[in-house]
C-alpha cells in the first residue's frame, strides 16, 4: 500500500481554499483594496499590505513558468520520475504543483496547461496540471 503524501493542515487564512478543492474548485486570494491577485493563501496582500482579501475562481488554466524532474524522491508516497512545476495561472499567480499526464522529458517551459485534481484521503484535493491537449 502507498503510503499517503504529506499535506498541510488548513488554518483560518488557508480552510475556504481547502474547501473548495473539495469541490474540484481552484481558487485565488483577490485583494479588493489593489484588485492584485495572489495565491498560495495569505493574510495579507503582497502588494500592498492590506488584509481585504476574498478569494474568486481560477480558470484552472496556465502556462509551465519552469520545472525540474525529480528522480530521487523525498518521501516514500512520490515516485520518482515526476515533474515539479512553476504553473503561471491565467490570472497572474504562481502555483507549485506537479505535471501530470505526460513523460517528464515533454515537459517544457510555455507549455499550456490545465488543472486536474488528485483526491485525498479526508477529501479534499490537490490541484495537478496536465497539458492542454492538441
Amino acid at each position: 500500500m502507498t503510503e499517503p503524501k504529506p499535506v498541510a493542515a488548513p488554518d483560518a487564512v488557508t480552510a475556504p481554499w481547502w474547501e473548495a478543492t473539495a469541490e474540484g474548485r481552484l481558487l485565488v486570494q483577490r485583494c479588493s483594496t489593489c484588485d492584485h491577485h495572489q495565491h498560495y493563501p495569505r493574510a495579507i496582500c503582497t502588494a500592498c499590505g492590506s488584509t481585504d482579501l476574498g478569494f474568486i475562481d481560477a480558470s484552472g488554466r496556465g502556462t509551465v513558468y519552469s520545472h525540474t524532474t525529480v528522480r530521487r524522491a523525498p518521501h516514500p508516497a512520490f515516485t520518482p520520475p515526476y515533474v515539479v512545476a512553476m504553473v503561471r495561472l491565467e490570472e497572474g499567480p504562481v502555483l507549485l504543483t506537479n505535471i501530470v499526464g505526460c513523460p517528464p522529458e515533454d515537459v517544457r517551459c510555455d507549455l499550456p496547461v490545465r488543472v486536474t485534481w488528485e483526491d485525498l484521503p479526508d477529501g479534499r484535493k490537490l490541484p495537478l496540471f496536465e497539458p492542454l491537449e492538441g
